[in-house]
């Protein structure tokens, strides 16, 4: 796979987690910043670094599961691992601008 294809699926990555959502906050989890690293390596398989804004979220698994599973029907990924970590831990710093004003922070 060429560095291109890469560049071409990791965008395409981005496109599906922005059509994820937080279950507690109206906002996509890529504009909400929780998602911290998409690793795409040349056979096709993607390692997503992400983590969640609360460590206590009810909803940790299902978001977890979410992610995989979409990611993993995503074209060109061969097979997706999701890592879920606290550190950093998350703030709203790591929001987009996007994000920010759909919440009301702007």
């Amino acid at each position: 796979m060429t560095p291109q294809e890469i560049l071409d699926i990791e965008k395409d990555i981005v496109l599906v987690l922005k059509n994820i959502y937080d279950p507690e906050i109206p906002v996509n989890i890529y504009d909400l910043g929780l998602i911290y690293e998409i690793d795409v390596d040349p056979s096709g398989e993607t390692t997503i670094r992400m983590t969640l804004t609360a460590p206590n979220c009810p909803m940790a698994d299902q978001l977890v599961d979410e992610v995989h599973d979409r990611v993993k029907e995503t074209k060109g990924v061969t097979d997706a691992h999701v890592i879920l970590t606290f550190d950093p831990p998350w703030d709203k710093s790591r929001m987009s601008p996007e994000a920010l004003l759909e919440l009301g922070f702007l």
